[in-house]
């Protein structure tokens, strides 16, 4: 055999072995299975914590001042807070006086609920974060006088 006979026997024998050799390993690539199992869960928002509220400034007859709270989000992110509702399920009827003042009645007292429109106010990961809400606590015109110089406490919950 010649010497160019050899050398195109030998190109050829390499070329089959390529060939063959490409085919194992991509028909390889593409017959492996395999199996297993995983999971996933979505975790459930916690709600948003409300300290208890006080009046931003001394209540008087007729007048109407803030309430100034601070939220603590829980959860890793920001969550929003459609509004603020008076939670009536403390106090009495969402309200309390101090004990110096327990013969003030807190029946003068009103809060005006808070609905916070477009997609709601955003409450950053963790806190306390301070908010005042304007003009949302009122006190009737005919609040006795026993309330003169009482320190109130309001109790809000925020809507989901």
């Amino acid at each position: 055999m010649t010497a160019t006979r050899v050398r195109a026997l030998l190109v050829a024998v390499l070329m089959t072995a390529l060939a063959v050799t490409t085919t194992g390993v991509a028909f390889a690539y593409v017959t492996r299975s395999g199996s297993g199992s995983g999971s996933a869960a979505i975790a459930t928002t916690q709600p948003l914590i409300v300290s208890p509220g006080t009046a931003a400034h001394d209540l008087y007859p007729g007048g109407v001042t803030a309430v100034e709270i601070t939220v603590k989000n829980p959860n890793p992110g920001p969550v929003n807070a459609n509004g603020l509702v008076l939670d009536t399920s403390l106090g009495s009827g969402g309200f309390a006086v101090d004990t110096g003042h327990a013969a003030c009645g807190v029946g003068s007292l009103s809060f005006t609920n808070q609905n916070i429109g477009g997609g709601g106010l955003e409450v950053p990961s963790g806190g306390p974060w301070p908010y005042s809400v304007a003009g949302s606590l009122k006190m009737s015109v005919d609040a006795p006088d026993t309330c003169q110089g009482a320190t109130f406490t309001i109790y809000l919950k925020v809507l989901p």
